[in-house]
């Protein structure tokens, strides 16, 4: 029965291994070299369980601040996304070195409930009076602990043993105690990948502003309602720093083409698409091309309306916006470098960047069969005429999806593209999201959310040939 259960699962495991391994195959991605954090790489470091989220480049310089204390990042290299690191102090200053994700966590042991109502009944909190008397532990004797290379975790137990009132806290306060410390003198730093999820989450947790207030759940739904997926053909209008274009680009693979597309004659900034660590593959699939070569008019008359008054050009002398990864966090933390040098350390070849100019025959190909998708997310721009100029460069039966923070913007282009009978399956949703605690017998709502995630109108684009010639004899 062992065997037969032994078997089940290496079979399981094979599958899924398979399975991952295509999946990386389809993305542009080496299994091997992309599991493991390389030098040049962009990472995510969660700190304590996210109270902190820094995105920083790996490089023989870069360094990250927890607390007092200034460790290198280079212990992360060749370590596998997903591993805990912990900081401790030896003879060469501090370091962060690597260790293994505790089974217990947060969580408390289940306790039977005879068990629970004898134990509520001896320990109670009520008589707890926090006067800074119940440790006997002086910060003198925390660092002489330090000095002699205590760890972290050794000076958590020492504090519990001195400590005269925990004992007398119920299990919940003592995990609290227990995190509280832990966080204070045993910090740890989790090794994230970035991935569409973690990088919405980290802007909008820090700057939402940079990213047009969008939430994760949002921007799910934009990329699901206009069909992105392996070998589409999308056309994205993304004044967010690059997140939606690095979104798609994440779904698509190198099965397909991204064309970020402008207004003017400088492209949009799409930095932050340089934290996917995409492959020269996928890269190779980003591509920016003005409106003006998309569009069948040459100089379209509604170009001028769609331009936003104060937008002059991102990389204009006069007006350039600072990059959105390299101020992301400004109160100490570690930044993305964004200095790139070109080269793929990974594979010792010339880097492909993301945004290069289409190509004429691309062009010429998106011209004669039209985009599979289109998303839109632009909340400072003109989203009635904007839409009414990029619609007409989708395929026909070719699905949409505008986000914008406010609704009413998006009512008008409603009515409007309801009235032209451009399109079809028109709706506005609102994304609803909700967040929860779960500990045992602690699981609720999270106490502080935000209700707002925006709106995204929805579509499928038609022939409208019949309105056309109806217009023209009007």
């Amino acid at each position: 029965m062992e065997e037969e259960k032994l078997t089940g699962t290496e079979d399981t495991s094979a599958a899924v291994s398979t399975v991952a391994a295509s999946s990386a195959k389809a993305n542009g991605l080496s299994e091997v070299n992309r599991a493991v954090a390389w030098e040049g790489c962009s990472v995510l470091l969660d700190i304590n369980d996210g109270d902190r989220l820094v995105f920083s480049r790996l490089s023989p310089s870069a360094s990250i601040k927890i607390g007092n204390k200034k460790c290198s990042l280079r212990p992360l290299v060749g370590c596998p996304f997903g591993s805990l690191f912990t900081v401790e102090t030896g003879p060469g200053g501090p370091h962060l070195s690597r260790s293994a994700p505790s089974s217990a966590g947060n969580c408390v042991e289940e306790i039977s409930k005879d068990e629970g109502q004898s134990f509520n009944e001896i320990r109670d909190n009520r008589s707890l009076i926090d006067n800074n008397t119940a440790q006997s532990l002086s910060s003198e004797d925390i660092e002489a602990m330090r000095s002699e290379g205590a760890t972290g975790d050794e000076i958590v137990k020492a504090l519990i043993a001195n400590s005269s009132t925990f004992e007398k806290k119920t299990a919940f306060s003592q995990e609290k105690y227990k995190l509280k410390k832990q966080k204070k003198y045993a910090p740890k730093v989790l090794l994230r990948r970035p991935s569409m999820r973690s990088i919405c989450e980290t802007y909008f947790k820090k700057h939402p502003q940079r990213t047009g207030f969008m939430r994760v759940d949002t921007l799910s739904m934009l990329l699901s309602m206009a069909n992105v997926g392996p070998y589409s053909d999308a056309l994205v209008f993304d004044k967010l720093g690059g997140l939606v274009v690095g979104s798609v680009a994440e779904r698509v693979g190198c099965t397909g083409y991204i064309c970020s597309t402008y207004i003017g004659n400088v492209p949009y900034q799409i930095d932050i698409v340089r934290m996917f660590n995409f492959s020269n593959d996928v890269c190779a699939r980003i591509l920016q091309a003005p409106f003006s070569d998309l569009s069948p008019l040459q100089n379209s008359p509604s170009e001028c309306a769609m331009l936003d008054p104060s937008d002059v050009g991102p990389g204009s002398p006069e007006t350039a916006q600072p990059d959105p990864s390299n101020e992301l966090l400004q109160d100490g933390d570690s930044l993305l470098d964004s200095r790139d040098n070109g080269d793929d350390t990974l594979t010792g070849l010339k880097a492909v960047k993301p945004g290069r100019k289409a190509s004429p025959e691309i062009v010429k190909s998106w011209k004669d069969n039209g985009f599979t998708s289109l998303i839109v997310a632009a909340p400072e721009m003109d989203v009635e005429s904007l839409i009414m100029d990029l619609l007409p460069l989708l395929a026909y039966s070719a699905p949409f999806a505008i986000y914008h923070q406010y609704l009413q913007p998006l009512a008008t282009c409603m009515h409007k593209l309801q009235a032209s009978k451009m399109a079809i399956g028109l709706q506005i949703s609102e994304p609803w999201l909700r967040e929860y605690q779960v500990l045992p017998s602690r699981t609720h709502p999270h106490m502080q959310m935000n209700a707002f995630g925006g709106y995204i109108l929805s579509g499928i684009r038609i022939s409208n040939t019949r309105g056309a010639i109806e217009d023209k004899a009007a």
